[in-house]
């Protein structure tokens, strides 16, 4: 017995997955701003929070319905500035890292200085450098309580639903090739070409050409391969039957008697499933209940037999990569058909039944000659993958429908109800006569018996002897009773004869053009794109499935579409209904050694048999076998939508797919999909506006650039960096995620968060962002500011300008001059300006101390020799202000500046490169100026023009390198990915290669005009000789500063990757 709707619970395959979008290399990068407004104020928002954030993604298991997750809810932002994206002149965006590294090399330069006439107080344009200004308080505004909720993502478990019809089928083991061999028994030529171990999935006469049938990845389309396959195997069947001088006698005898004899098993139990599905749902595929259809049952089995044929033969002559697959009838088609009637008749009225009946199956043809068009051109398109987006829970609810129409049917039908199955109290009375109780009872006593059964019997045979055994035990008590056929007839126990007279082919008599109520077949129209949007979803989920169970390595999803689209055509053409690849059936006929195209033909022509035996066995079925089929049906569908999910899918989801049964069961089956799609768009925004958006969070001591700074600025830095935020952004933005993300703003600016940890940047890494909406680019311009009304300024990161999210957020005018918002290529272009706009407070604030010490001298007449006196004291009562922001930077300014002793001053009289050694080496190595004096005639000055190329990646090391003056950057190219730092001046680079005389690892360049101290590799030799201990020192220096520059780039690798 076939089944499409429990094929699919078996089918399902899918996953979810987060792809992360990489920004690409943009245009000359420039300045979009031209002015940073850092000193503003704001107005709201709520608690800070400093650290990671885990971004929680769950992967789902295959055979999946839906991946789902639950977390707190977040309110919808208002959509505010709608007019920014259609209205006035946009300004064209740029990024703002023009500059960047001179600006860093200018900065480095002032570690070790003393002269302060440089300070950079403005920038280029005139912009002065908020630090250094007294700033007043900012302004306070009521909070906003909009505290952010965050939630534990609860993957729903993504259950691999079994399939409850047919028990001893659903638990058949995957086809092994090894134990159906084509050729056993059967000659073959052995030449220098043939294969030492043979191919088990080599074609035979009727598989058709090798290269089709493995549907080997090409540039041919799909269309092109199954046109091929197929001609191929009519070609080959052809060039044998024309051929006589091919034959032998054992070769004939192998293909004509043994072959097809090993075959007979597998088409027997084939013949037994069509018989059944024909008796369960193509028995029903007019309403029987009403009387205008109620002698149409006979019909509706010869058209259930003719789309099957059809189905069979396509699939079996190439058509389909399965050579054992089955084609029967869609089940899904029963309850749209029964719609489609009604509608007809209530259009038609029941007055003109000729009219009635031409019109009805005329839908029926033409909605399956639909549903093929669409099948081909999906097929030829290579649009197949896109139905496995279709939400699942929603095909779930859509099966527990039909299982409430099977329910509803088997009852009809059982009982005899005259028209459909109302849900009043008359009908409930008639239920429970006395002479009608027993009618329905008794089929669902058997469903259940044999749902009891298979939990404890697996056999393939178990459904067809159950119903032919429950067939025989009937006409077992009719005979010893003596009862006579009309009074079982009568009194509703077996089906009443067709008309005398009505042969196979009498459906085809109902068409009649000219009676067609052309009206009524356009009512209908919507009910046939429903029917072909369901239908559409069968192939997708039962093919794959069936690949897997098989075997089957060289699946085209495509190809498979494209022979539904060809069957479906062809039998709408001939007047019959809709028919799909069945999973069950397909396996079970494989596993009984029907994986042969010959086993399908076979069996088409046994159906084919079975057709031209005509209707008369109708009278002679007892209505129990059918409506218990019918219950069996329904009932397992019921429990597959209903039961099977209880518990693994989500909340939402699991109420929806309720609806759905519900919608379809009382209303209407095309209401229940319109209401399914309602439903899990709702359940999408809601689910997925509970994830947020927001990857991880950094602030700025831990989230720093690879920049090699002096350890004064690194010092200052750390102190400083929390005036600095990195949030990292992942995943699509759209106005249910955005409330996160705005929300984590608002409570980073709240007041009490603000004054405990006041930022000046907030840095957002869009490199993980795969695509944004109008809502939510629209709320960047409000979350700006917000921003701005604190005076924090905004910055960007890991965006492609001209992408598509670059576009998204220009239209609504972000990037627009008066904006104030950054750009960056990359987070750590973002990290270093932000680190030299926070450097150049550090030195302004070194230019006021050295003007304060001045005053005070020329006042006190105090000794030059007097130097280091503290005038910190001083130093804070004149910039003491009301600003945590302020306060904050003015302190870890103080006591950066305390602690520095790295002035040039007290070394300047030496010879160089003393010292340069001494404040390079000084942090990390208590050695003074003497010893180090020794080392000095080993190191050589060299000058390196712009963009020379000191050395590259797997060079042998020549040098260890002291930068005096000018920038250098290391550019690292890994399998992990592209990097790259700077080297400022006053620091080292090159030491780990050379000392542990390895192959570098970057290339290294000259970013500006350098002055260089070099220790040659022969230098080297000479000074381990000579001085030992300074080699020794050098080597313990050579691992600190390896240490650090891991910690560093350590740090850096993982805020990026977030």
């Amino acid at each position: 017995m076939s089944t499409s709707t429990p094929d699919r619970a078996r089918g399902r395959s899918g996953s979810l997955h987060s792809s992360a979008r990489k920004s690409k290399a943009g245009p000359a990068p420039m300045n979009i701003n031209k002015r940073h407004q850092d000193n503003r104020s704001l107005d709201t928002a709520n608690s800070l929070a400093v650290g990671d954030r885990t971004y929680d993604t769950s992967r789902p298991r295959a055979n999946s319905i839906s991946n789902s997750t639950a977390q707190s809810y977040g309110r919808t932002p208002n959509r505010s500035f709608y007019h920014r994206s259609f209205h006035g002149q946009l300004d064209p965006a740029q990024y703002s890292s023009e500059g960047l590294r001179e600006q860093t090399a200018e900065i480095a330069s002032l570690a070790y200085s003393d002269n302060t006439e440089h300070s950079p107080t403005r920038s280029e344009d005139g912009q002065e450098y908020p630090p250094v200004i007294e700033e007043v308080s900012e302004p306070v505004t009521p909070a906003e309580s909009a505290h952010e909720r965050s939630g534990e993502a609860l993957p729903a478990l993504i259950p691999d639903l079994p399939s409850p019809v047919i028990e001893a089928r659903r638990r058949t083991p995957p086809f092994e090739h090894s134990s159906l061999d084509m050729y056993e028994g059967q000659e073959h030529d052995v030449d220098e070409r043939t294969a030492l171990l043979k191919d088990n999935k080599s074609p035979t006469a009727f598989d058709g050409a090798n290269e089709t049938e493995r549907q080997k990845p090409d540039n041919k389309s799909t269309l092109h391969l199954w046109y091929g396959a197929a001609s191929a195997n009519i070609k080959s069947g052809c060039y044998t039957l024309s051929h006589p001088k091919t034959w032998s006698g054992r070769a004939v005898l192998g293909s004509v008697v043994v072959r097809p004899a090993k075959l007979l098993p597998a088409v027997f139990l084939g013949l037994l499933l069509n018989i059944l599905d024909a008796l369960s749902y193509g028995m029903i595929l007019f309403p029987l209940g009403h009387q205008l259809f109620d002698d149409l049952g006979s019909d509706g089995i010869a058209i259930f037999y003719v789309s099957t044929i059809i189905a069979q033969l396509v699939y079996s002559c190439g058509g389909s990569v399965f050579r054992g697959g089955i084609g029967s009838e869609m089940i899904e088609v029963v309850p749209f058909f029964h719609k489609m009637a009604f509608l007809i008749l209530e259009k038609v009225g029941e007055d003109d039944s000729k009219s009635v009946l031409a019109t009805t199956v005329l839908s029926f043809a033409i909605s399956s000659v639909l549903t093929g068009a669409v099948f081909f051109l999906m097929g030829a398109c290579r649009l197949g993958s896109l139905i496995g987006f279709f939400p699942r829970h929603i095909l779930i609810g859509c099966i527990g429908g039909v299982g409430w129409f099977l329910v509803a049917t088997g009852v009809e039908v059982s009982a005899r109800l005259p028209g459909n199955l109302e849900y009043n109290i008359p009908t409930l009375k008639q239920l429970f006569r006395a002479d009608t109780f027993m009618l329905w009872l008794i089929p669902l006593a058997l469903a259940i018996v044999l749902m009891i059964t298979q939990r404890f019997v697996k056999s393939n045979f178990l459904v067809g002897g159950y119903f032919v055994s429950v067939a025989a035990i009937f006409y077992f008590f009719k005979f010893a009773l003596g009862i006579q056929m009309d009074t079982l007839h009568s009194n509703g126990w077996i089906f009443d004869s067709p008309p005398a007279g009505n042969p196979w082919y009498h459906f085809w008599t109902l068409y009649d053009l000219k009676a067609v109520h052309w009206g009524a077949l356009a009512d209908t129209i919507p009910t046939m794109f429903a029917l072909t949007f369901f239908g559409i979803l069968h192939v997708p989920i039962n093919v794959p499935a069936l690949g897997i169970s098989t075997g089957e390595d060289n699946l085209n999803v495509d190809r498979e579409l494209i022979a539904h689209g060809v069957s479906n055509t062809l039998s709408g053409l001939c007047g019959s209904v809709q028919n799909y690849l069945v999973y069950t059936n397909s396996l079970l006929f494989i596993d009984c050694g029907g994986n042969d195209r010959l086993a399908g033909i076979l069996l088409a022509a046994g159906t084919f048999g079975i057709l031209l035996a005509g209707p008369v066995i109708i009278g002679y079925i007892p209505i129990m076998v059918v409506g218990a089929l019918i219950f069996l049906l329904g009932i397992e569908l019921l429990e597959e939508a209903v039961v099977d999910t209880f518990g693994k899918v989500h909340k939402l989801e699991y109420a929806t797919i309720w609806i759905i049964v519900i919608t379809m069961g009382i209303w209407d089956f095309v209401a229940g999909i319109l209401v399914g799609i309602v439903l899990a768009a709702l359940n999408f925004v809601v689910q997925t506006s509970q994830r947020t958006a927001i990857r991880a969070e950094y602030s700025g001591e831990i989230a720093q650039s690879t920049v090699r700074r002096p350890p004064v600025q690194r010092k200052f830095l750390h102190e400083a960096g929390q005036q600095l935020f990195v949030i990292k952004l992942a995943g699509f933005l759209f106005f249910g995620t955005i409330v996160g993300v705005e929300n984590r703003i608002r409570a980073l600016l709240a007041d009490d968060a603000f004054r405990a940890s006041p930022l000046r940047f907030v840095v957002l890494d869009m490199s993980s962002i795969n695509g944004i909406d109008f809502s939510a680019a629209e709320a960047f311009t409000r979350i700006n500011r917000l921003l701005s009304k604190r005076g924090v300024q905004l910055l960007i990161s890991g965006l492609e300008l001209d992408g598509e999210i670059g576009m998204a957020l220009r239209n609504v005018g972000l990037f627009n001059e008066d904006s104030g918002v950054s750009v960056y290529e990359t987070l750590n272009q973002s990290l270093q300006d932000c680190e030299n706009k926070l450097l150049k407070a550090l030195y302004e604030q070194q230019k006021q101390r050295a003007v304060r010490s001045s005053r005070t001298t020329s006042h006190l007449d105090i000794p030059a020799s007097r130097t280091n006196v503290d005038f910190s004291a001083s130093y804070r009562q004149e910039f003491l202000v009301s600003s945590p922001r302020q306060n904050q930077l003015h302190e870890a300014a103080t006591a950066t500046l305390e602690e520095d002793h790295s002035s040039l001053q007290k070394w300047s009289a030496y010879k160089a490169p003393l010292p340069l050694l001494m404040q390079i080496f000084g942090d990390v190595s208590d050695k003074n100026e003497d010893f180090w004096h020794k080392a000095v005639p080993y190191f050589e000055k060299v000058t390196y023009p712009r963009n020379s190329v000191l050395f590259n990646a797997g060079d042998k090391p020549s040098g260890f390198y002291l930068l005096e003056e000018g920038l250098l950057r290391a550019d690292y190219d890994l399998p992990q990915g592209r990097f790259s730092e700077l080297i400022v001046e006053k620091r080292p680079c090159g030491e780990l290669p050379f000392f542990s005389d390895t192959p570098r690892t970057a290339r290294l360049i000259a970013e500006t005009h350098c002055v260089i101290w070099q220790l040659t590799d022969r230098k080297w030799h000479e000074l381990q000789k000579a001085h030992p201990d300074i080699a020794q020192e050098l080597l313990k220096i050579s691992l600190k500063l390896t240490k650090e520059r891991m910690d560093t780039i350590t740090a850096y690798v993982m805020t990026a990757a977030g």
